[in-house]
């Protein structure tokens, strides 16, 4: 009886008439299995077990670890691609939109602290050469939000709100400042004697990052929004 309770609290999701809900459960135990051990230490069969579903429906699914691996980055950058469009989107002002895409890259980060140590992981296969992904991803995610916020950056110093800056340094400065923080927080940890992602302390870290953009790219007495620390 003890057994039969604890399957119906944890029922498992092996069923073909489930596919949306066992295909989204596959990539939530995948992004975490590659995350901590990179697409050759990751385990299939660990997989579908934290996933809850046998693996002939894995294999079902994805046709391999590697296409499991690339369709992984694609939900991760997907997401992330579509939290930040939302915002560059809007009819913002230059000031206020730059500050609320950095606060929205910064939530979606702070939201799925695996993805750095997922895109820390395919940059290094990238260098390597070993990515199979990279021109996707590339051409799907990066260049579109780069040349986005480029372009932002480039309206804000035409209309006297920004100092000249060169968007191939500064946009992968702000991203650095967000993604670094999360990425190196077992070390932080052993340096500031206190857990950096606590929420208080994440609060904090996405105020600072916020703070320093605007120190760094607004003129000062522009007449621009103020920028959004909230």
């Amino acid at each position: 009886m003890a057994q039969l309770f604890r399957h119906r609290r944890h029922p498992r999701m092996g069923s073909r008439g489930q596919p949306e809900e066992s295909r989204a459960a596959i990539l939530q135990a995948a992004a975490q299995e590659f995350a901590e051990h990179g697409i050759a230490g990751a385990r299939t069969d660990a997989i579908a077990r934290e996933a809850r579903v046998n693996k002939a429906l894995l294999y079902y699914y994805f046709k391999d670890k590697e296409t499991l691996y690339g369709a992984v980055l694609d939900n991760a950058f997907s997401g992330m691609k579509a939290k930040v469009f939302h915002v560059l989107d809007s009819d913002l002002p230059p000031r206020e939109k730059i500050m609320a895409y950095a606060g929205a890259y910064f939530d979606f980060i702070a939201s799925n602290q695996i993805y750095p140590k997922l895109m820390q992981r395919e940059m290094m296969r990238a260098r390597e050469g070993n990515s199979v992904h990279i021109d996707r991803l590339v051409k799907t995610y990066f260049q579109p939000i780069y040349r986005r916020v480029g372009e932002l950056l480039r309206k804000g110093i035409a209309e006297g709100e920004f100092r000249k800056v060169d968007p191939a340094h500064f946009v992968p400065s702000m991203i650095s400042m967000i993604v670094f923080y999360f990425s190196s927080a077992p070390v932080m940890h052993r340096i500031v004697h206190f857990n950096p992602l606590a929420p208080q302390r994440i609060a904090e870290r996405r105020a600072a990052v916020l703070d320093f953009i605007s120190a760094a790219l607004f003129l000062p007495g522009a007449s621009g929004a103020p920028g959004v620390h909230k």
